[in-house]
């Protein structure tokens, strides 16, 4: 096996939820939403297309032709926004694997990206794109096998629906838990089976405990979770490494600085995700 296929590396290009917010005081996190991509094996698999995805599209063109598999947790806003900026999707010479499972409405990926560029939200339509595109409905729980890289799902807690990635490979697996919301009295089951002795976590950890339950602002059925949530999986499922992920753009780089001293207090083996992050799961340092 070649050194560009023996690998099994996490990239984070977008690490924020709801909504983009770059400026001065996220120069560190990155004001990016979420996308992050996969290099593992031979393959390359990329999770939500938010702003992050743009990003990425721009270093992909030092690196066509690209072929990509493209998996999608849900279509809020803030995890496609990116896609209709996606410049190697525009080029014939690409080809893209595009996954999500159906929204409870009945529409699937396809037609949920397809409509946020229809006129007039968007000047041109996703059929002007001239790469090969191939969509994909997913079942809830269905493992999808990209050569001996194992893809498995599982359903969230999130207001519309929305599921959780977990890839397997060479005995390694990294989980992608974003969005979701913990439920007050359990740990989620579906959470946990995602997580079981990965490598590495992935968690929408938006908010913290106190932001969480505020009697003002309460954040309670928003959909998402804490860090403190976060680590509570963490040491439940025998995670290695735990990356808190999805950061609310409230949060400036001091605010994201302190979080990540409370949650190594409690779970030293964690990292708050920033924009050009990247782990490397074949490495003993991990």
């Amino acid at each position: 096996m070649s050194n560009t296929e023996n690998q099994f590396t996490v990239h984070f290009w977008g690490v924020r939820g709801s909504i983009a917010c770059p400026g001065s005081n996220t120069v560190r996190y990155g004001g990016n939403t979420s996308c992050v991509e996969m290099r593992v094996g031979k393959h390359r698999l990329t999770f939500d297309g938010g702003t992050g995805l743009r990003v990425l599209g721009q270093a992909m063109l030092t690196q066509m032709p690209v072929e990509a598999h493209m998996f999608f947790t849900h279509s809020h806003w803030d995890h496609i926004q990116g896609f209709p900026f996606f410049v190697p999707a525009f080029v014939k010479i690409n080809r893209f694997h595009i996954y999500g499972a159906i929204a409870p409405n009945g529409s699937t990926i396809e037609q949920r990206l397809n409509d946020q560029m229809l006129h007039p939200n968007f000047p041109v339509p996703l059929q002007i794109m001239g790469g090969d595109l191939k969509f994909y409905d997913l079942e809830i729980g269905e493992t999808v096998h990209i050569d001996d890289v194992l893809v498995e799902n599982a359903l969230l807690n999130h207001p519309g629906e929305a599921v959780g990635y977990r890839v397997t490979w060479n005995g390694r697996a990294a989980a992608y838990v974003t969005d979701t919301e913990h439920f007050p009295d359990r740990l989620d089951d579906n959470v946990l089976w995602l997580a079981r002795d990965a490598d590495v976590l992935i968690y929408d950890a938006t908010y913290t405990d106190a932001e969480y339950h505020d009697p003002k602002f309460s954040k309670v059925g928003w959909g998402h979770s804490t860090w403190q949530e976060a680590v509570k999986i963490a040491k439940a499922a025998n995670v290695k490494k735990l990356v808190i992920f999805h950061h609310d753009p409230l949060h400036d780089d001091d605010f994201m600085d302190q979080l990540k001293e409370d949650t190594a207090q409690e779970f030293p083996n964690s990292i708050v995700a920033w924009e050009g992050m990247t782990l490397d799961l074949l490495s003993p340092l991990l």
